[in-house]
Order: C-alpha cells, then structure tokens, then sequence
C-alpha cells in the first residue's frame, strides 16, 4: 500500500519538521507508536484499534517459541478468517475496521507480539494547521467552516483510495 504508506510518512515528516525534539521510533518506519507485549502469552480478545486512523492500517509481528499449527492464530472476525500466525511473521491490517484477535497457545510455550500504529487524531493535528480540534474551528470563519465541513464528508472516501486494488498491483 504505497499511498498509505506515503500519507503517514507525510503526517510523520510534519510532525517531525514543526516538532524537532520528536525522535521517530525507527527512522523507517511510517507509524508514529509501537507497543511491546511481553507475554509470556499474549493472546488478544476480539477488539478493534479504534484511536488508529480509521482508514489505517497497523503492523502486527508475532514472536516467540509456539507450534503455530496448535495456537496463536489471528482471526479476522468480519472476513471469516483463522489465519496461522507463526513466530517472526508480520501482518498489515486495517486494525480499526476489522474486528481481530489471537487464539492461545501451547501451556509451556510464550508469544509475544510487536505491534506498530499510528493513532488518527495525530493526523486530525496535523490537518488542523497543528490546533486541536475545538482551536481549529473556532479559528475558522464561516467560509472556511463550510470547506472543512466538505473535506470531513470527503475523508474516509479519501482514506479508501490509498488503499492498493489489484490493478495496482499488476502495475508493480
């Protein structure tokens, strides 16, 4: 998904240009937040990011020392899929639309899973002129009020068409 990619890289180089003291976790990396589930079982209950950008995606790495052909399987509830997960495998999921979680594992096997995301309201900022959401309007005059009331219509139609279809693909 390299239009996703690129607009969290454009919200991360923003951020970081208007903010110089941020440090990026990982120079590379689009996502402005990583967490680290120690274990040493970690399993997941059906739940949906919804802080992440509603049209984002995350990435999601499971590690440890598990058969995953007895346990730690990703589900994606609303697609009706049970995917096996093993160690040092990594996933990219719209986290905040699609309902997932991990079954368990083995009794004296661990996992553990690293995850990285980005949360929408960084992007909202950063939209909004580096103002939080109440300072942004009540800066705006009507004119620009019933703009941004269009752009907020617009953006979840915007945040769709990053994601790739097979036509792009096939370019690649």
């Amino acid at each position: 998904m390299p239009e996703q990619f690129k607009h969290y890289a454009r919200c991360r180089d923003a951020l970081l240009e208007r903010y110089p003291d941020l440090r990026p976790n990982f120079p590379e990396s689009p996502w402005a937040s990583a967490t680290v589930n120690f274990g040493p079982k970690t399993a997941c209950f059906r739940h949906l990011d919804s802080n992440n950008l509603a049209f984002g995606c995350c990435a999601i790495t499971a590690l440890g020392d598990f058969d995953p052909a007895l346990g730690g399987h990703l589900i994606l509830w609303e697609c009706g899929l049970v995917i096996t997960f093993p160690p040092g495998s990594t996933v990219i999921i719209p986290s905040a639309c699609i309902s997932h979680s991990n079954t368990a594992i083995q009794s004296h096997k661990s996992r553990y899973s690293f995850t990285q995301y980005s949360a929408g309201g960084l992007f909202r900022f950063v939209e909004n002129n580096f103002q939080l959401k109440d300072e942004f309007w009540d800066s705006l005059n009507e004119e620009e009020r019933v703009e941004e009331e269009e752009k907020s219509r617009s953006r979840l139609e915007r945040g769709l068409s990053l994601f790739s279809t097979m036509e792009d693909l096939k370019k690649l």
